[in-house]
């Protein structure tokens, strides 16, 4: 569709809403309400269908450059479309690792030219995400990537000083550090969540207070130098304290959390399949809950994918030579939906705050996080809530097949993405 075209969606539950039309006008809403007419418009009859914006991930791994056998930024927005996504973060564990203007630059690129969803590169807080000297960050900022969101994901920045002096460098441009929290001293060869479960099986264990304990380092570090620093991946119960203090001193502090802790457990685990392995590991039941609980209160943020694609070699082998990660960008949403809307704990309006809305504000998103209304971008999903389906991986875009919820049902499904008024996914499938 060109800039030109007109469509109408007519009958769609937006935020979950009664049934309104929406005409988009070439990359913008031009009206919302009932009964909306317009001559020579493509028609998407949406009854039935809820309407929300754009989603925005901001933790996706799409491993270009370096590591193209499980991922392309291509491959990885045609999934994210899929997912109902307009706007995905990558992370900088690439290769070579994005530390430089150059690189950023090009993954950058890479996403505008791919089409289908906004791709905003995270830079290293490190140089080679080592830990050791600061990176680029100013360049990276000033590159036309515009970087704004800085991680070593994957690795912690765990040196004191060096977390505070990348607080005290992206505070000039109203950054973020976005850490991933683990004390490496107390993981070494850590296989899988410490507690009942990693004793039966004699696993070694990864436990809860490697996570806590630089959360709460780094929520006193922002709150000394007046900066915002962003936890990955909460897990645990006790983090979801951590942060609950911090927010409650006013500090600067944000925080997401996988679709996947929110609905797997260390359970699992059990079956010694390589496909539950990730970091941080799954956790136990009380942690599950807690982290609904938070993230229905505001607590958590957002939630974020980290979509972690991998070769089948990486994954169909032994538990302990296997690598961590799942993919999750195409079952988001129907995990939420599982986890929270179906439970009652998030309206489809609350959805749109913690997967839209909070996400881009944190990465300072233009044009994306947008309220459905006339004047605004044209990035919208609409997703069928009705629908069930059990999850088979066979049918992914992802490059890669190692999610953990095969076989699985799961609810929802979405049907229609708009990019700036273009379809990007239309009826389910990629355009």
């Amino acid at each position: 569709m060109n800039r030109n075209e007109r469509t109408l969606i007519r009958g769609a539950r937006i935020l979950g809403g009664p049934p309104q039309d929406l005409l988009i006008d070439g990359s913008a809403v031009a009206a919302v309400g009932t009964g909306l007419a317009a001559d020579g418009a493509a028609v998407v009859e949406a009854e039935g269908l809820v309407l929300l914006p754009g989603l925005v991930d901001l933790h996706t791994h799409l491993r270009e450059p370096g590591r193209e056998d499980s991922e392309t930024v291509l491959t990885g927005t045609r999934a994210a479309a899929a997912g109902g996504f307009t706007a995905v973060h990558a992370m900088a564990n690439t290769f070579p690792v994005a530390d430089t203007a150059g690189v950023v630059e090009q993954v950058w690129r890479l996403g505008a030219e791919s089409g289908y969803c906004d791709v905003q590169p995270v830079g290293a807080v490190t140089v080679g995400l080592e830990g050791k000297q600061l990176a680029e960050l100013g360049a990276m900022h000033e590159s036309a990537a515009r970087v704004v969101v800085f991680s070593d994901d994957g690795k912690c920045v765990d040196d004191a000083v060096i977390m505070r002096r990348a607080l005290e460098y992206v505070k000039a441009f109203d950054g973020v550090i976005a850490q991933h929290a683990q004390e490496p001293r107390l993981t070494e060869g850590a296989q899988m969540n410490e507690g009942v479960v990693s004793a039966e099986l004699g696993l070694a264990g990864w436990p809860a207070v490697a996570e806590e304990s630089i959360i709460a380092r780094d929520v006193l570090l922002a709150a000394h130098v007046g900066s915002r620093v962003h936890v990955c991946h909460l897990s645990t119960a006790g983090s979801v304290e951590l942060v609950r203090w911090a927010k409650s001193k006013g500090w600067q502090v944000t925080a997401e959390v996988t679709p996947h802790h929110l609905l797997l457990t260390d359970e699992l685990v059990r079956s010694y399949d390589p496909v539950y392995k990730v970091n941080p590991p799954l956790r136990t039941r009380e942690d599950v809950l807690a982290l609904r609980e938070a993230l229905a209160d505001g607590t958590i943020d957002c939630v974020a994918t980290d979509h972690a694609p991998h070769p089948r070699e990486d994954k169909d082998c032994e538990w302990g030579a296997a690598a961590m990660g799942m993919i999750g960008l195409e079952t988001a949403l129907s995990v939420v939906q599982h986890t929270m809307v179906d439970t009652g704990l998030l309206d489809w309006a609350a959805v749109a705050d913690r997967m839209s809305f909070r996400p881009a504000a944190i990465g300072r998103l233009a044009g994306q996080g947008r309220p459905v209304a006339e004047g605004e971008p044209a990035n919208l999903t609409l997703v069928d809530p009705a629908h069930r389906a059990v999850v088979e991986p066979a049918g992914f875009v992802s490059r890669s097949r190692n999610t953990p919820y095969r076989g699985i049902e799961l609810p929802g499904r979405v049907v229609h993405t708009f990019l700036r008024g273009r379809a990007t996914v239309r009826d389910g499938a990629p355009v």
